[in-house]
């Protein structure tokens, strides 16, 4: 199986969805992943946050923004003023793709095979929670869903037309925060973020 499609049950809800994803083999990556990660939040959510995958933490607790990144996202999305309850969050693969050193699991970029294999839930998520807007968190989520021709660096913070139908915003991954070289390069990261997610909030209104 090279794709989820044969897997995600019809017009479904995303309870029956994360039932169906939870033994989904469609890629390699259920071998060495714990388990699972499905998106989370309100099921009429009015904005879907899509990042890459899950990480480390995620992978254990069986929840997307989890670790430090979420922590970074829900401080952006409180100074954006985005009520949570407004909000769903999830990834464009499923499992944590990771390479082991000792003890440690290491992540790595999903290839685009394995992106491409995911694709069919993150699709069905879309058709259940019916979003006003999408938001790429990263360049893996941005090029998913807006085309390998869009640039974090270039095109964030603009309101664009998406393949999935529904308006989307690129912007940067919140774990690129925590890895900012200093304390003043992570506050400037904080701030266009949180500028970001303000024109998620505009659009809102």
């Amino acid at each position: 199986m090279d794709t989820a499609a044969p897997l995600v049950p019809a017009r479904a809800s995303l309870r029956a969805l994360r039932d169906a994803a939870a033994g989904c083999r469609a890629c390699p990556l259920w071998e060495g992943a714990t388990q699972t990660v499905f998106g989370e939040g309100g099921p009429r959510a009015r904005v879907v946050l899509v990042g890459e995958q899950p990480g480390d933490r995620e992978d254990r607790e069986g929840r997307p923004f989890a670790g430090p990144a979420g922590r970074e996202l829900d401080r952006a999305l409180a100074a954006a003023e985005i009520a949570r309850r407004d909000v769903y969050v999830t990834n464009v693969v499923k499992r944590f793709k990771f390479e082991g050193r000792g003890k440690r699991r290491i992540h790595q970029r999903p290839s685009a095979a394995e992106t491409a294999a995911c694709r069919p839930w993150l699709e069905a998520e879309l058709a259940a929670v019916r979003p006003e807007l999408v938001v790429a968190l990263g360049a893996t989520a941005a090029r998913a869903l807006l085309g390998s021709g869009f640039r974090v660096t270039r095109d964030r913070g603009v309101i664009v037309d998406s393949r999935l139908g529904v308006p989307a915003l690129g912007t940067i991954h919140p774990s690129a925060i925590p890895r900012a070289p200093d304390e003043a390069a992570r506050r400037e990261e904080r701030r266009r973020l949180t500028a970001d997610l303000r024109v998620v909030a505009r659009a809102l209104r």
